[in-house]
């Protein structure tokens, strides 16, 4: 079967795409069918629709705020059915069938307005009715006399509407109920027949509610509703002759209808349409205001409920971050080891409640360490989980390499394997062996680490090399250098010489090495203060906009 995607974006733009192929992503990367780059809510490659035998799947792709199907949150693959409705990110995304048969679609139809056939039209607005003006401007004299008068407006029967409609919407439901419950209580307070509630999705309306088959409206009468913000009633359809002539309606001896909006204060996001084929219990003006009333009092209840499901996403959300945030400081280390010779310190503050960046400190018994500091592209909970997959690889290589090169290019095919397109991660792996006081190291298209010689003078630690995850047949080099007494080694994180200032101005390689030369003698975990406290300043406290991770290693002389 055929579906079709309805995209509404936060700013109420709608996108209609047809799920006509194989497999279609979603996401902020520009290599997505569906590009959404400024939605920062999404994740980069955030959802899959895979075409199947049996029809259609969508599967979260890991994405760090989830994915919602009907509101409950998509684990695996799940099929989709016309009328699933999908949250992700900021976006709202209806799935409709193009193919459904008439019966179940509402039809919008070409026509003159009725303004032009005063005898059978009435209208009236929410505004009118709150100030007490409201008017029905196409009632003609003559019939006047045999309408109830304003005064009478709300007798009894309107009011025990009126109050059980607020009683039934005042619990919680899910929309799709409210929907249902909405259009249910229309259709019994005017008496109608048949009724349908579209709620406006960007440009497009989208029946959440039918009651009948057939529906078919004209565009004036929907345009008066939504634009203008009008409640139509038609009284009569035959002695309107634009209405008279449409066959669908002729067919069907439609009589009178009737048609509202769904409006909160000076927002319109709906309307509600109610027809009678009878004229047995004709419309009158006291139901046009009864259903005017009504639908105001349950836009606000739509709106109110589409705020608590929103809240409860990000409630949820808040919690799934949270977790996922203790579980990344379990993985990250916890202070630092103490090994004879070598003076340690880390650190690591994510932009976002988790982050991408890595870094470990791994002893060995023969008194070498191990200094690893990797950084996952993108931010967020994907980034997580790619980080969390790194640390598991590089632990279990790192037990007892022999050869640097050898142990970067089998976690490059690991990564290759088994990241995303288009996701990628920086390493740089280092050994330090205090008895030999040498330094061994292999990087992975990282940031070049700045060795500090106890003289002052600097050296960047390039090495050949690209990323994990992108070029796995490249391959990698191991290089060494001398490491003596009061050297001192600083891996980094491309989130701290990419801070901002508030000049526009970045922090920069130059101004990092200046700082760490200037603090060359202090013990890591002040040269490590020392830096953040730089940035602090540099920035004016201002949130930083990329995960920041240190790492520093001194070699200090034997103790006594």
């Amino acid at each position: 079967m055929r579906l079709d995607l309805i995209i509404l974006t936060p700013d109420h733009q709608t996108r209609r795409f047809p799920l006509d192929g194989d497999r279609f992503t979603l996401g902020r990367a520009h290599s997505n069918d569906l590009c959404y780059p400024e939605d920062a809510s999404l994740s980069r490659r955030h959802l899959q629709f895979q075409s199947t035998a049996d029809g259609w799947l969508a599967e979260d792709l890991g994405s760090k705020n989830g994915t919602l199907r009907n509101g409950a949150r998509m684990e695996g693959p799940v099929s989709l059915r016309a009328g699933d409705r999908l949250s992700a990110g900021h976006l709202m995304i209806s799935v409709v069938d193009p193919e459904a048969p008439s019966r179940e679609s509402v039809v919008f139809v070409a026509g003159e307005g009725p303004e032009q056939h005063p005898n059978a039209t009435i209208m009236t607005s929410l505004e009118g009715l709150i100030s007490g003006e409201a008017t029905a401007p196409m009632i003609p004299q003559r019939q006047a006399g045999a309408e109830v008068s304003r005064g009478q407006a709300f007798n009894s029967p309107i009011v025990r509407a009126l109050v059980r409609a607020g009683r039934e919407l005042a619990g919680h439901r899910p929309l799709a109920d409210l929907f249902k419950l909405i259009l249910d209580l229309s259709i019994e307070a005017v008496g109608a027949e048949r009724g349908v509630l579209m709620t406006l999705e960007g440009e497009e309306l989208i029946s959440r509610s039918v009651h009948g088959d057939g529906f078919r409206i004209s565009t004036t009468v929907r345009d008066r509703v939504l634009k203008e913000k009008n409640s139509v009633l038609v009284r009569d359809l035959t002695q309107d002759e634009a209405f008279r002539m449409q066959h669908s309606i002729s067919e069907q001896q439609i009589q009178t209808m009737m048609a509202v909006p769904l409006q909160t204060e000076d927002r319109v996001i709906g309307l509600v349409y109610v027809d009678s084929r009878s004229f047995v219990r004709a419309f009158t003006p006291d139901d046009l205001n009864l259903l005017t009333v009504l639908a105001n009092v349950a836009a606000i209840r739509i709106e109110r409920e589409r705020l608590s499901e929103v809240e409860r996403q990000d409630q949820r959300r808040t919690v799934d971050l949270e977790q996922a945030a203790d579980i990344q400081r379990r993985i990250l280390p916890v202070g630092h080891p103490v090994i004879d010779r070598i003076d340690l310190g880390g650190h690591n503050a994510p932009c976002r409640t988790v982050g991408g960046d890595y870094y470990d400190f791994l002893p060995y018994p023969d008194g070498r360490v191990a200094v690893v500091l990797g950084d996952v592209a993108g931010k967020g909970m994907s980034a997580a989980l790619m980080m969390s997959n790194l640390q598991a690889r590089v632990q279990i290589l790192a037990e007892a390499p022999q050869d640097l090169a050898n142990l970067m290019s089998r976690l490059d095919q690991s990564v290759a394997a088994n990241a995303p397109p288009n996701r990628f991660i920086t390493l740089f792996f280092a050994i330090i062996d205090p008895a030999a006081k040498k330094l061994t190291y292999c990087n992975a298209g990282h940031n070049p680490p700045l060795v500090i010689r106890a003289s002052g003078e600097t050296e960047k630690l390039k090495a050949k090399g690209t990323v994990l995850g992108i070029l796995p047949e490249i391959g990698y080099e191991e290089q060494s250098l001398i490491f003596d007494p009061g050297d001192m080694i600083t891996i980094y994180s491309d989130g701290v010489t990419e801070a901002v200032g508030t000049n526009g101005e970045e922090f920069g390689e130059e101004r990092l090495e200046e700082l760490l030369v200037a603090n060359r003698d202090k013990g890591a975990v002040a040269i490590i203060d020392a830096v953040l406290e730089h940035l602090d300043e540099f920035t004016a406290s201002a949130p930083f906009e990329d995960d920041v991770t240190l790492l520093v290693a001194r070699l200090v002389e034997p103790s006594s």
